[in-house]
């Protein structure tokens, strides 16, 4: 085996497994012996099983329900295993080792055909390379892939090389995002989902390996592949969710507008904005103090208000809950290094160690990134979750925030496990642990809520991984406010919908480079009203008022229509979380038949009947694609009628919003309100949009 570059692999140097043995077979999984030691292949109700290597013993709880093996028969010699299932058949042929699973006679994925003059294939079917697995799969011409957790560019992920690796991507323009999940599905019936802690490169027709293959590197000694097959994108969603779990429908009140600032400096400033909200009559439900808002930087994180400025917390939670907020707070997983807490948690052993000096390891923050639109985070220790009783107290110690009148916990960061140097409690390091990190986090945040919140668990985090849709909600990382910045995010939320994670934010305005650009502000509100959950965000105010008049005349209109449209965004919410299908829907999700509907990649479909066009660039200009059928525009004026199987343009004044659904459709719509309190039920229905 020779050096290899992700980039420019030298395949020709890359040693093809071959099966040596006829297999063994034992409750109805097939050992297959190589020249890279033994591989298990078995079949399920859903699809076949690659198990590659040795098992590693770290449980981290990403399959809620493991596929159980079907009874097979095996059909053995030294050139082929044949094993058949009473639902697919998958034939092996063992020098090389490669593969196809057919269903009823079709193909439903198999080892790539492109070939080579010198070789029988261009890229190893599969291979053992530096100590990692790598295995291709076929790609029909043209066939989009989608999935792939938060990701910004298009949402056909075809001729992308992808990382599944979580960044603290600062911003949404790279191809580096805060949640990634290795799961991927075409349209045409089958599905890859990796079932790993450790890093995957995806080369998804990527041209520099195969312009016509799926190549799928797993960045670990063991790997566990899943091919799974399903007959339409929404039974695919179905089945990965039902594998790795599906995600709890949040609480009424979390479908309210969040709204944040990085940040409010002082209580009188926390209280001015909370009353200004309400004289406004902006509708809002929550109210969020950001890391620097109640904690000591320098001190931070320790569950403890800065006393500073907050010398009675418990008064100012009341007096925010005397208005009919929410309180969200801030955290992350992290102890500064000046704080006693670090001190106490070291002693204790229950923070990430240094495994050079056995001591805690103390986490250096590379502030070059952050310029001058930071404070400088102190030097700080990381708790391990994966020690008990350190998962057991991080949990524990929410309760005195809940007790207090605390309703939500915004969970920041996660991506730090980045050292090699790292040791965990379980005998991980860096890179191994990376991943799976921000999930062990995401779910000690959620039981925290689920133990001691009054008014049901919810929660906000930015980092995720396999399994993180159990913990709802994601919000997308820090956007820049832009109109590229609006267009991304809204991306980044559709691509992790396509990866079976139905509920997410942005950051309404844009997190930085905020430019007072109204327009952009009004649209992305706009935008927004149609997502899961609704939070606006940013360095400055966010404040519709604080963008002028017009702006916030056409905010609150906005803003008014979600606060109508919560009986059916309800509706959708628990349908996903039965099925696994986002609130919002990419066009190959929702109209799996029309392959025309899928180019459109920045509209979406909101909930079954209501489809989306945003506004993606200064001066109200849209152009969008309506499926078969007659439509109609919402709130339209005109009253028109737009024939669908067409595209159509329009230019859209700063209070429209264009929102489409076909002819003969009922909307259910609730009662403007301010906040959710002042509703009897967010299911009441006190009127119909009659399409």
């Amino acid at each position: 085996m020779s050096e290899f570059s992700v980039n420019s692999p030298q395949w020709n140097d890359i040693d093809q497994i071959k099966v040596l043995e006829q297999a063994e077979i034992l409750n109805n999984i097939v050992t297959l012996k190589t020249n890279e030691g033994a591989i298990r292949v078995s079949l399920s109700n859903v699809g076949a099983r690659f198990q590659l290597g040795e098992s590693r013993n770290y449980d981290y709880k990403m399959l809620k329900n493991e596929p159980e093996s079907s009874v097979i028969e095996v059909t053995t010699s030294s050139e082929q295993t044949i094993v058949n299932s009473d639902k697919y058949q998958l034939i092996i042929n063992h020098v090389p080792f490669n593969f196809t699973l057919n269903k009823s006679n079709a193909v439903v994925q198999c080892t790539p055909k492109d070939g080579h003059f010198v070789r029988q294939y261009r890229l190893p079917p599969l291979a053992k390379v530096d100590n990692q697995w790598f295995m291709s799969f076929e790609l029909g011409s043209s066939e989009p892939i989608y999935g792939l957790g938060e990701k910004w560019g298009k949402l056909d992920k075809r001729g992308q090389l992808i990382r599944s690796f979580n960044h603290d991507a600062l911003g949404v323009n790279a191809e580096i995002s805060y949640k990634n999940t290795p799961f991927s599905w075409s349209p045409t019936g089958w599905g890859i989902f990796v079932h790993t802690p450790s890093p995957v490169t995806h080369g998804v027709g990527y041209a520099a390996w195969s312009q016509r293959a799926y190549g799928l590197l797993v960045e670990d000694s063991y790997a566990d592949i899943f091919v799974l097959e399903a007959d339409s994108g929404t039974e695919m969603l179905d089945i990965y969710t039902n594998i790795t779990g599906k995600a709890p429908t949040p609480p009424d009140w979390s479908l309210g507008v969040i709204l944040s600032k990085a940040y409010y400096k002082d209580v009188p400033e926390l209280m001015e904005t909370a009353k200004a909200v309400r004289e406004h009559k902006m509708p809002c439900d929550v109210i969020t103090l950001d890391g620097r808002a109640w904690q000591d930087t320098d001190t931070r994180f320790a569950f403890e208000w800065d006393k500073k400025r907050f010398d009675d917390p418990a008064k100012v939670i009341n007096d925010l809950k005397a208005m009919n907020f929410k309180v969200c707070i801030w955290e992350y997983p992290m102890i500064s290094v000046e704080n006693k807490l670090f001190d106490e948690l070291d002693a204790k052993g229950w923070l990430i160690k240094d495994k050079r000096t056995g001591e805690s390891f103390k986490y250096d923050w590379d502030m070059s990134a952050f310029g001058e639109v930071l404070t400088p985070l102190p030097k700080s220790g990381i708790i391990d979750f994966t020690h008990p009783e350190a998962y057991a107290f991080w949990r524990d110690k929410h309760k005195d925030l809940f007790d207090l009148g605390v309703d939500m916990i915004k969970a920041d960061f996660g991506e730090q496990i980045e050292d090699e140097n790292m040791l965990a409690a379980n005998g991980e390091s860096g890179e191994a642990l990376h991943n799976v990190y921000t999930l062990l986090y995401n779910r000690c945040v959620y039981e925290a809520a689920e133990r001691y919140s009054k008014n049901g668990p919810f929660l906000f985090s930015r980092s995720a991984w396999i399994g993180s849709q159990n913990y709802p909600s994601q919000w997308g990382g820090d956007p820049q406010a832009d109109w590229g910045g609006l267009a991304a995010s809204l991306r980044g939320g559709l691509s992790w919908g396509l990866t079976g994670s139905p509920f997410y934010a942005t950051d309404v305005g844009g997190f930085y480079k905020d430019t007072r650009d109204a327009e952009l502000f009004v649209r992305w509100i706009q935008a927004s009203v149609f997502s899961a959950h609704m939070r606006l965000h940013g360095i400055g105010q966010r404040e519709p008022w604080a963008y002028g008049k017009e702006a916030e005349f056409a905010a609150n209109y906005a803003l008014e229509l979600r606060y109508k449209l919560l009986p059916y965004l309800k509706a959708s919410m628990v349908e996903a979380s039965k099925s696994g299908i986002p609130v919002q829907r990419a066009m190959v999700l929702a109209y799996p038949d029309d392959r025309a509907a899928w180019h459109f990649e920045d509209q979406y479909m909101f909930g079954d009947d209501l489809l989306i066009v945003p506004c993606l660039e200064p001066g109200g200009g849209i152009e969008f694609y309506l499926p078969e059928g007659k439509w109609k525009m919402m709130n339209d004026n005109k009253n028109r009628t737009f024939e669908g199987g067409k595209v159509h343009k329009l230019t859209l004044d700063l209070n429209e919003i264009a929102v489409f659904s076909l002819v003969g459709k009922k909307i259910p719509l609730g009662e403007v309100v301010e906040h959710t309190e002042a509703l009897d039920s967010i299911s009441d229905i006190t009127s119909y949009w009659n399409v």
